[in-house]
């Protein structure tokens, strides 16, 4: 029976056998073959020792062929390997992979994580640095057991201290996932991959703020981790803002901390963010940080969490109307595809009791609490009169527990508040601290005594106020030809009946004023007129002449020539005119000429205390009496200072601008039309 199989079968029967023997003879004969061949070339191979102490060419035996690979210094050393080793006997044929050194700009290099344990090198490396002193110099910077496959081909052109920037980027892949890649070119360092973890994020963003010395940092596409329960929270207490959580880039994590650091200005901000992913897609995380900190702002203490996609609030809130806030905001203001969370609040005592005015360039800023509308009413009317166009923004909130006077506490600390160049009034209880710069140096070291001074009893203020440096000065003919120009271009003119400036008058004062910090011998005077269908008739000539001059027009009209006839005093001195020799007008009484003074202006009194009527009276009473009595529509006239309101409302401005009150003063009063703008000696 088996002899008719083997019949059968034939030649057949044979082939496992001969599979068996072919098998056998590959396993055992062809390493020893290929030993054999490589053995055979390293004699050629050894030959090509380089000054690094390492042969350029690399032989690999591949069944009875024999690969050859490397950069030969030369074309003809590098003929002169291949024709050794197509004289050997072993090998069936040599494929030849060899190259040339050649100069690489930009000399390029990566690392590039292939798999958990394998690494592979690509690009140039430095032809005077061996293959296997930078492999080890790479391999020691890698987690051990990492393989390394090397097609790095050798170059000239690699920047100095290549082997340490090798090294650090090599580092950097023990944080990166499966494709996270470290490259070099020239020096300029770059990494892109997706972190491992959390922490092996964070651990590669503080490695790159220090890279080695020489190289820069370029392209850096690192991202981050995602994790599976994402979260966000702000905490707020007394000493300030932990924030805690995650955020979803870099960019996100410092747009936090801004709006922390304005959240709490002055206060402390601890950062406890972690970079990762995991945010809903739908949620934008800009926003989702802007509602956290809306939120935020109603609670004295307390914490703001989104987790789960979901925002919740609890804590004390900062007072009972900041509840309702909290629940409507909820509501009315959630960003997309975030859920609404548990609003727990409770209105505690107000402790301490806080309030603060900020003045700035642009604007006075009312934060904090007061007890109720009629203090906020007596506050801001305390402030708006004495801003010309700084408007008042009132962001103050109504809450019980405020100190006892603190509105009469407010009304009469906000001049001195206003006054200020910048600064801050601030009120924690019955404590009022005022800090600031003051234009002048004078008005600077008379604040803290004024402040006792207008405080209500039991309070306690404190004021730490500097005066603002000196402009540097300009030469004096120049100032005056400067400020004669502006005066020659200007036509400025009140309202019928009015006292106010208008939006023509500031573009001139404020280059008037701007020049006078920088001009300190520049002296203006200020004539303003009356309206022109309100004006009285003048006197006959002869009748009271003399009398009808102002009192501050003598000193500018007396080296020029006498009021004429009808009693009008002579024009200020304009510039480019004569200059009068004599002392210039007296300056507005210097209760309202201090820096930073925005009292109602007074008529000024002549040296015997009469005003220009009673004068006139006095001088000719005979005439007087001839006279018809006035009609009755004189009882509807403007007031006969209507001229010196003007007068001082353009002083009160320059004041404010920053001129100095020695450098500006009322002139004469001003025929009908614009006001008068004199350059003073």
């Amino acid at each position: 029976m088996f002899a008719q199989g083997l019949r059968r079968a034939g030649w057949l029967a044979g082939l496992p056998a001969l599979a068996l023997i072919w098998a056998s003879a590959t396993l055992y004969a062809a390493p020893q073959i290929a030993d054999a061949i490589e053995a055979e070339g390293a004699r050629v191979a050894s030959g090509t020792a380089t000054g690094t102490g390492e042969p350029w060419l690399r032989l690999e035996a591949r069944g009875r062929d024999l690969g050859a690979a490397g950069e030969a210094p030369d074309v003809g050393e590098r003929e002169t390997v291949l024709a050794k080793l197509a004289a050997l006997d072993g090998p069936r044929r040599i494929v030849p992979e060899v190259g040339l050194v050649e100069t690489a700009s930009p000399f390029q290099w990566a690392a590039i994580r292939t798999g958990t344990a394998r690494v592979a090198l690509e690009g140039s490396r430095p032809a005077e640095i061996g293959r296997r002193a930078l492999e080890a110099r790479v391999t020691g910077a890698l987690a051990p057991g990492t393989h390394l496959d090397d097609t790095a081909r050798a170059a000239r052109g690699a920047p100095p201290d290549f082997p340490s920037a090798a090294a650090f980027l090599a580092a950097r892949l023990s944080g990166l996932a499966k494709g996270g890649r470290a490259a070099l070119s020239d020096t300029v360092l770059s990494l892109s991959g997706e972190a491992l973890d959390v922490p092996a994020y964070e651990a590669l963003r503080a490695a790159l703020s220090d890279p080695p010395a020489g190289f820069s940092v370029g392209r850096i596409e690192i991202v981050p981790p995602a994790v599976a329960q994402y979260r966000f929270a702000v905490e707020k207490s007394a000493r300030g803002i932990v924030l805690d959580g995650f955020a979803p880039s870099a960019a996100d994590r410092e747009a936090a901390l801004r709006a922390a650091a304005e959240a709490v200005p002055g206060s402390s901000v601890q950062d406890r963010l972690l970079t990762a992913r995991g945010l809903d897609p739908a949620i934008d995380p800009k926003t989702l940080i802007g509602f956290a900190f809306k939120l935020a702002e109603l609670i004295q203490s307390g914490t703001v969490a989104f987790a789960d996609d979901a925002i919740s609030v609890t804590g004390d809130a900062i007072d009972a109307q900041a509840i309702p806030d909290a629940a409507a905001l909820m509501r009315e203001a959630r960003p997309a595809g975030v859920k609404p969370g548990p609003v727990t609040l409770a209105a505690r005592p107000l402790s301490p009791y806080r309030v603060a005015i900020r003045r700035t360039p642009e604007a006075v800023t009312l934060t904090g609490h007061l007890p109720d509308e009629a203090t906020r009413e007596r506050v801001l009317a305390a402030l708006r009169p004495r801003l010309f166009r700084e408007p008042v923004i009132d962001r103050t909130r109504l809450a019980d527990g405020a100190p006892p006077d603190l509105g009469t506490a407010l009304a009469a600390a906000a001049p001195l508040v206003v006054n200020l160049a910048t600064g801050e009034m601030s009120v924690s209880d019955r404590v009022l601290t005022l800090t600031g710069e003051s234009l002048y140096r004078e008005a600077a070291s008379r604040t803290p005594d004024r402040l006792a001074e207008v405080l209500p009893p039991g309070w306690t203020g404190q004021a730490t106020i500097s005066a603002r440096q000196p402009a540097e000065t300009r030469d004096p003919a120049a100032c005056r030809a400067e400020a004669a120009a502006t005066i020659a271009g200007a036509s400025l003119r009140f309202p019928a009946g009015g006292a106010t400036l208008t939006p023509a008058f500031y573009p001139v004062l404020d280059a008037l004023a701007a020049l006078a910090k920088a001009c300190p011998t520049l002296r203006i005077a200020v004539s303003a007129p009356a309206d022109p269908a309100k004006a009285k008739a003048a006197p006959a000539a002869g009748e009271g002449a003399a009398a009808e001059v102002p009192p501050t027009s003598m000193a500018a009209t007396a080296h020029n020539e006498a009021p004429t006839a009808t009693g009008s005093a002579k024009e200020p001195v304009k510039a480019g005119a004569k200059e009068p020799t004599k002392a210039p007008p007296k300056p507005a009484p210097k209760a309202q000429a201090e820096a930073g003074t925005h009292a109602a202006p007074k008529k000024p009194e002549t040296a015997k205390g009469t005003d220009n009527k009673s004068a006139a009276s006095k001088a000719a009473p005979a005439q007087k009496a001839a006279k018809q009595p006035p009609p009755k529509e004189a009882t509807d006239d403007p007031p006969l200072d209507l001229p010196r309101l003007r007068a001082q409302a353009v002083i009160e401005y320059l004041l404010q601008a920053g001129i100095r009150p020695e450098q500006v003063a009322a002139g004469p009063d001003a025929p009908a039309g614009p006001v008068l703008l004199a350059l003073l000696p």
